[in-house]
């Protein structure tokens, strides 16, 4: 497995001879999508979805009715390739992959929520999940979790409660964008004294482009 870090919360995964991009959105760079022969989004928002990124490459695109119907509307020329699925499905990307969850995390209450399916990767003896905009756990034990760590919706206290919960041996921070350098070497710190000395589980952040040794 190859996995490469990518703007914000899009990670490239190479296995098996295919290359599996997540959530390539606006806040990614392009190279991200290059060569893709599948792209799994988790939901709508532009940080996540970025037609002209999908429009760079020919991959079959995974997600759930609520982005497929935007992508029908607003890049019909994409529609095509489409494939949806929905919380619970198993599919075959060239290796197998759970959908999971059905909703976005609540960002204020007066807000509406909309719909968002994390994807869990089961790379030969590997899992790797990712769970878009959400905080909702996989259901089954993971080997590395790409865990949130900056968002409107999300408070340190709540990511570190995330890691924890998954129970991860490897966590790689992700959807990093939103704070500064600052405040996420105060996360880096958070994690190291709640998560990674008291339960053994590791944490990291990798800058853009970069694989995870």
């Amino acid at each position: 497995m190859r996995l490469t870090k990518f703007g914000h919360a899009c990670v490239r995964v190479e296995h098996a001879g295919v290359r599996v991009v997540l959530d390539p959105g606006g806040f990614t760079e392009r190279e991200a999508v290059e060569g893709a022969d599948h792209v799994l989004i988790t939901h709508q928002h532009a940080d996540h979805y970025d037609a002209d990124h999908l429009r760079a490459a020919g991959a079959t695109i995974h997600t759930i009715e609520a982005v497929a119907a935007v992508i029908r509307e607003e890049a019909p020329d994409l529609a095509d390739r489409l494939h949806v699925v929905t919380p619970g499905d198993d599919l075959d990307v060239g290796f197998a992959v759970s959908v999971v969850g059905e909703r976005h995390a609540v960002i204020h209450p007066d807000l509406p929520r909309f719909d968002n399916s994390g994807y869990l990767l089961r790379l030969g003896d590997q899992r790797v999940y990712h769970p878009g905009d959400a905080l909702t756990a996989p259901g089954e034990p993971v080997d590395l979790l790409l865990a949130p760590v900056s968002a409107p919706w999300l408070k340190v206290g709540e990511a570190v409660d995330f890691v924890r919960e998954v129970g991860a041996p490897r966590n790689l921070a992700i959807h990093d964008r939103v704070y500064s350098d600052v405040a996420l070497q105060m996360v880096q710190g958070h994690m190291q004294r709640l998560v990674t000395e008291p339960l053994g589980l590791s944490f990291e952040r990798l800058p853009d482009g970069a694989d995870l040794a």
